[in-house]
């Protein structure tokens, strides 16, 4: 017997708020049954588990323990700005001259994620 991972559960301050931010970053959306002022949201990803957003009355306060990776279909650069326009920011950058590494950053709550290079950006380095 083996377990299957239904979500990736994320506390927050304002579910509906946080869930609408991981939505326009995945593409992909709300379930439907869910609106403003929603203590738990979801959002519903093509494939595998879903963000599960959980208001919850204390503040993030330290550094996550686990994070999300994201694998840009963009170039890893283009995925960035357009993740700060968002609403994210930028909390480490890890990019080096050579193309290789990661940017880290946070959504509008703090919660701090990834953005690897793209497979263009990794096929790019390749050739």
């Amino acid at each position: 017997m083996v377990s299957v991972l239904q979500n990736v559960a994320i506390d927050c301050a304002d579910a509906y708020e946080l869930a609408r931010f991981w939505s326009r970053v995945t593409g992909r959306p709300l379930d439907p049954e869910d609106g403003p002022g929603d203590r738990e949201v979801q959002v519903l990803l093509a494939e595998g588990p879903v963000l599960y957003f959980n208001q919850v009355p204390e503040a993030k306060t330290v550094k996550n323990r686990i994070h999300l990776c994201l694998r840009p279909e963009t170039s890893r650069e283009q995925e960035v700005e357009r993740l700060l326009g968002l609403g994210a920011t930028l909390v480490a950058d890890h990019r080096s001259p050579d193309g290789t590494g990661w940017a880290v950053l946070a959504d509008p709550e703090g919660n701090e994620f990834c953005v690897l290079r793209s497979a263009s950006d990794r096929a790019a380095m390749a050739s």
